[in-house]
């Protein structure tokens, strides 16, 4: 349950701490005083949109807080540990800059205005002083009627099959209206594919082939220039080597002294026939491994063009081409996946449907037994709140159309008087007595609720006298199983409260503020009397006042 409220900079509070038990707690203040300011603050804490608008006027920003005790509610625990928050402790935190920016936090970890709405769905509920008027719309019939029947887990698995229901059959006609265009497209792809696995271009193999098409092109030449070269070092006429050996010769015929003096020169020369010869093998060696093949050189050629033909047929370069034939099979593999096959989709569109028509009567079954439960229940608290002769109903119909609800249109019905067929809400029911069954409907909802803390919203507009104390006896029964808070202008409801809270307007410094004050005994017979009496408080306001608080206690014990 909410423990405690925090507020800072908000509207026109400058600064508000509000410890809350458990029961019934009365909010009350004149109109205009800013009852709806606390229920803002903790709306923002539960994840609403923020608007520059809401800081206070002077200020940087708003600072919001809310924190509750979740020992008892297992689901809230669960859905923090899934985050790796701490379970002891569950602080909502929110922060609204001038600007209009919002920051949140769960239990001090940064966290999403989604994160906070969803945690908050665990923690509190919130009915509208408008809510009659949702009462209207066949959606909340329905969602109401879900909530108490308590199949939550079949109806969601209900609409997940009919979201993959829809979705094959979108599926299954856009198969079926692009056919020609697919098997256009398919057939192609098998074409190209094809193709491209008879070209069985390997990894580098184009590499490959261009260096062995440069070398093949050029071996004559390569060949010719070789055995030239070798011809140069070693030709017997002509040639280096005999040139410098008949020089070593001449050389070495001269006298003694003289070959000494020219001993370097001998040296020199003897040394270059060395590496003239050397030379000549070597040239002899690369000119006997040129190899001549005509007939490789034309198959080199003719791949290479082939590749490059095909390479450009698809407009990309020869080196795409390995990527490209991956691309294409892998997008021919897809068309041919049995997923889109015309029968295969077929088959699956009707398993979805039988699935989601055997889910549909399941809930529908669950629905109509629980329509008569809810219509009783509700019946019970008409009568408890002066409309014993009107009669409730819960209607399930089929829908015209499958949707992922399922199969059922509820409407709540109601016949104000006897003899009279029961009709929709708007068409029968007065401003009095659509606020009596929209509070009837409200306390049987909360009653099967899992979510102790309840807030009430001037729930009991349009109902007055014997009546609202009724009503304040009702909120206070929802009290006594965990926590309700409800903002009246009745005393009859205010009475009935465990606390009762106060919210005033007081200038200050030329400044308006909103005080807000848990009140005691002495406190709240002002405040009846107030409600009651108006402004003026006379001795009769005041006892009433006092009759009035004194007779809820003797009804609480």
């Amino acid at each position: 349950m909410l423990t405690e409220l925090a507020i800072r900079d908000f509207a026109i509070v400058d600064h508000l701490e509000l410890e809350l038990g458990g029961g019934m707690t009365a909010i009350t203040g004149e109109t205009g005083a800013g009852k709806s300011i606390l229920l803002g603050a903790l709306g923002l804490c539960l994840g609403e949109r923020a608007d520059a608008g809401s800081v206070r006027h002077g200020a940087e920003r708003a600072d919001l807080s809310a924190r509750f005790d979740i020992a008892a509610l297992p689901a809230a625990r669960e859905w923090l540990a899934g985050r790796e928050l701490p379970e002891d402790d569950c602080l909502l935190r929110r922060v609204v800059t001038r600007g209009g920016r919002s920051k949140a936090w769960i239990n001090g970890q940064p966290a999403t205005v989604a994160d906070l709405k969803a945690l908050g769905g665990h923690l509190i509920e919130i009915h509208g002083q408008h809510a009659h008027q949702a009462l209207l719309g066949e959606e909340t019939h329905l969602r109401l009627l879900d909530d108490f029947a308590g199949h939550d887990e079949a109806v969601a698995a209900l609409g997940e099959t009919f979201r993959k229901w829809r979705e094959a059959k979108r599926r299954l006609k856009r198969l079926a209206e692009d056919g020609d265009e697919l098997r256009a497209r398919r057939q192609l792809l098998r074409y190209q594919v094809e193709e491209l696995d008879q070209l069985a271009l390997a990894d580098d193999e184009l590499t490959g082939l261009e260096t062995e098409q440069e070398e093949l092109a050029h071996a004559e030449e390569r060949l010719r220039e070789a055995q030239f070269a070798a011809t140069c070092c070693d030709g017997e006429e002509g040639g280096a080597l005999p040139l410098l050996q008949q020089a070593v010769n001449h050389l070495s015929a001269l006298p003694g002294s003289d070959r000494g003096a020219l001993a370097e020169a001998l040296t020199m020369l003897g040394d270059a026939c060395i590496q003239v010869e050397e030379a000549g093998r070597e040239l002899n060696h690369f000119a006997a491994g040129v190899e001549l093949d005509p007939e490789r050189l034309a198959w080199v050629e003719e791949r290479l063009g082939e590749v490059h033909r095909i390479a450009r047929k698809h407009h990309v370069s020869p080196e795409e081409l390995t990527e490209l034939h991956q691309r294409l099979a892998a997008e021919l593999a897809e068309l041919e996946d049995g997923g889109d096959d015309l029968e295969a989709l077929a088959a699956e569109v009707d398993a979805l449907e039988a699935r989601w028509r055997e889910q549909a009567e399941a809930v529908s079954a669950t629905r109509r037994a629980a329509a008569a439960r809810f219509g009783t229940a509700v019946q019970d608290q008409l009568a408890f709140l002066a409309m014993g002769k009107a009669r409730f109903e819960v209607e399930v119909s089929e829908r015209e159309a499958p949707a992922p609800e399922g199969l059922d249109r509820v409407r709540f019905l109601i016949s104000a008087n006897p003899g009279q067929p029961a009709r929709p809400l708007a068409k029968v029911a007065s401003g009095g007595e659509l606020s009596r069954v929209s509070l009837a409907i409200q306390v049987v909802a909360a009653q099967h609720s899992t979510i102790p803390s309840l807030v009430f919203d001037e729930v009991d507009v349009g109902v007055s006298g014997a009546t609202a104390e009724i009503v304040g006896q009702l909120l206070r029964r929802l009290g006594g199983n965990g926590q309700v808070m409800t903002v009246t202008h009745l005393p009859q409801v205010a009475a009935q409260a465990h606390q009762h809270l106060h919210i005033a307007k007081q200038a200050e410094d030329d400044t308006t503020l909103t005080r807000m004050a848990l009140l005691d005994e002495a406190g709240r017979v002002g405040e009846l009397a107030r409600m009651l009496g108006g402004m003026t408080l006379t001795d009769q306001t005041l006892a009433h006042a006092r009759e009035m608080l004194d007779a809820s206690q003797r009804a609480r014990h």
